[in-house]
């Protein structure tokens, strides 16, 4: 990768979690998220908090929630 160039095309790029929790919640509300990413912190008792203290120490599921999120942003083209 050429040092100059500041980071690929990521579109998660200055996106914090906090923001793509609430997007997804607001998007799907906490039952289709508890179906689609079927963690216990989206099924009982959801709240922003919990969910955000469970994927900051857990890489898997970080990354399935990222990746629904980057699935419904709109196409670049």
């Amino acid at each position: 990768m050429d040092a100059q160039q500041p980071h690929p095309r990521d579109p998660l790029h200055g996106i914090t979690l906090e923001t793509i929790v609430t997007t997804l919640v607001a998007r799907h509300g906490w039952p289709e998220l508890g179906r689609r990413v079927p963690i216990r912190c989206f099924r009982h008792h959801p709240t922003i908090k919990s969910s955000l203290t469970f994927l900051r120490k857990t890489p898997w599921a970080r990354t399935r929630v990222e990746q629904l999120f980057v699935k419904g942003l709109p196409s670049p083209h």
